[in-house]
């Protein structure tokens, strides 16, 4: 089935934008474990897990809708110094996800093309979670401190 040509360059450059998220997340995630956090690293690395199906399912639409998932294409990622930063850089990632997810949902309802608009919807809700998980962590790290954060951190994860 031919997709509307407008709408898979959205779907492209989502798919760069999660391509991106994957990036962002794993280095986090890996510095995280180096620096003995593994509560911190094995979350963030969920959330990387995460962005991979959500590439995984673009790229299925994409190719559903007879285009060419472009998977070259990465956009700047913000690799944090600390885990404030790291935190403050994935929420803000999370929430240029969020408007860019918004956009691509409303151009598919205007181009009549419902399953598109709501493979869309179901990965708006997961990056509104972790949005959410990064606002959470940034509350935390501000109300008990980042030496107690981060003391909790370094934990097992199942503790």
């Amino acid at each position: 089935m031919k997709g509307n040509d407008k709408l898979l360059k959205v779907l492209n450059d989502l798919l760069a934008d999660e391509l991106t998220a994957i990036s962002q997340y794993m280095v986090h995630s890996e510095m995280c474990d180096n620096w003995g956090y593994e509560k911190l690293h094995k979350a963030i690395e969920k959330k990387a897990m995460d962005e991979m199906h959500h590439a995984e399912w673009l790229i299925q639409r994409i190719l559903f809708l007879e285009g060419t998932p472009i998977v070259s294409n990465l956009n700047p990622m913000k690799i944090g110094k600390t885990v404030l930063e790291m935190v403050t850089n994935d929420q803000e990632a999370e929430m240029g996800a969020i408007k860019a997810y918004n956009a691509g949902i409303q151009l598919a309802g205007e181009v009549s093309d419902q399953s598109t608009g709501d493979l869309l919807t179901d990965i708006l809700k997961m990056e509104e979670g972790h949005h959410d998980w990064a606002k959470k962590q940034r509350v935390q790290i501000e109300q008990m401190g980042l030496e107690t954060y981060l003391g909790n951190q370094a934990g097992e994860a199942g503790e």
